[in-house]
């Protein structure tokens, strides 16, 4: 008999890390273009234009660039707590967060302040709004022992109200007062918002916001002793504790610290996006998608700022390929096929961890019988 087990590997050779996702998004593409010929599209004008338009021209690149920009900071926000092995699936929530506190603060004291400080008090805000929402979560997770998967988890849907409520449901701060019909968040004013650097591009100072973060993470995350502490408890907490390391105050820091990446995606959001606080423009499941960021990039900062980088392009493109008139591909259609693609980068990932392995059994005695009979 033959049979098929994955065996894990005992170390991960350095090939792997780029033969891997490269052969994975081949056989994306493949699959891809086989479902697009199914369903009568032409899988070579589709899949040309979705690289066009992604990494292929300054417009894509640009775009591709704003685009993954909130994916950073929500990579590295899961990222930073896998480094200790903690999981913030909540980062939606922090996100959230993040964005009614930057607008707040950007309607309460930038009416009449510069460019620089506005934008560093989005910013600052959106943190700290991060910060607040994963307070609980950090306090239950380190001195109850309460699973943060499930409480961060439970804090999105909170957030997701309390967005509904500021606008749609009360009179509040963040709603304009001047808005007919439907209900609207009052624009933040222009101080605030952060300037194209390209027309018609979604490049702003995030960007290079977003590059900064990523350095500081990885200086905090592999170069302090915070850092070498947060590998040590994610490693051995039984080796951490008999080496006298406080894990109750490391496992709150790096969840702050997550929350707050988290939030400055919110920043971003209402900052180089919306100029207001919008809750149907900010339901792009950002969060969730960082999570993805963080596990594809193995929590590394710098894999995650690539990661983002290449589901930001499929983001872009998939919008593309939905307006152009030449390949004509719905929505649904579109999302199919960024799915298939991620899937597929996704799977990859086991052989990197494992490898394949065929085994020729003999058959067993009660089997000869069997077969003789």
């Amino acid at each position: 008999m033959i049979s098929v087990k994955l065996e894990r590997r005992l170390e991960r050779k350095r090939f792997l890390v780029v033969s891997v996702p490269a052969m994975s998004i081949f056989a994306a593409l493949v699959a891809g273009a086989v479902f697009l010929e199914a369903t009568g599209r032409p899988s070579g004008a589709v899949l040309s234009h979705m690289a066009e338009a992604a990494f292929g021209s300054m417009d894509g690149i640009t775009n591709t660039l704003g685009t993954c920009t909130p994916l950073i900071f929500t990579g590295l926000a899961a990222a930073i707590a896998m480094r200790m092995g903690l999981y913030n699936i909540g980062g939606e929530g922090q996100l959230y967060a993040g964005a009614i506190a930057s607008s707040g603060a950007a309607l309460a004291w930038t009416q009449d302040a510069s460019t620089p400080f506005a934008i560093t008090v989005v910013f600052v805000a959106g943190a700290v709004g991060g910060m607040v929402w994963i307070l609980i979560p950090a306090l239950a997770r380190a001195f109850l022992g309460t699973s943060e998967v499930i409480t961060t988890l439970m804090m999105v849907f909170v957030a997701d109200r309390l967005l509904d409520y500021l606008i749609l449901g009360s009179d509040s701060y963040w709603r304009d007062p001047l808005s007919v019909g439907f209900p609207k968040g009052e624009r933040i004013p222009e101080a605030a918002q952060f300037a194209k650097w390209f027309d018609g591009s979604l490049v702003t100072v995030a960007l290079p916001v977003a590059v900064v973060m990523v350095l500081v993470v990885w200086a905090i995350g592999w170069r302090t002793s915070l850092g070498f502490e947060m590998k040590v408890i994610g490693d051995s907490p039984n080796a951490a504790r008999y080496a006298g390391i406080a894990q109750r105050r490391t496992i709150v820091v790096a969840l702050l610290m997550s929350g707050a990446l988290a939030g400055m995606a919110g920043a971003t959001e209402v900052g180089a996006r919306a100029y207001q606080l919008d809750p149907g423009g900010l339901r792009l499941s950002l969060g969730f998608t960082g999570i993805v960021v963080a596990a594809l990039a193995r929590a590394n900062p710098f894999g995650a700022a690539l990661v983002a980088f290449f589901l930001g392009g499929l983001q872009s493109a998939g919008r593309s390929i939905q307006a152009a008139s030449d390949v004509q591909v719905p929505k649904s259609l579109a999302l199919t096929l960024q799915g298939t693609i991620l899937l597929f980068v996704l799977g990859g990932e086991i052989f990197s961890r494992y490898r394949p392995r065929v085994a020729f059994n003999a058959a067993t005695p009660h089997e000869r019988l069997g077969a003789e009979a």
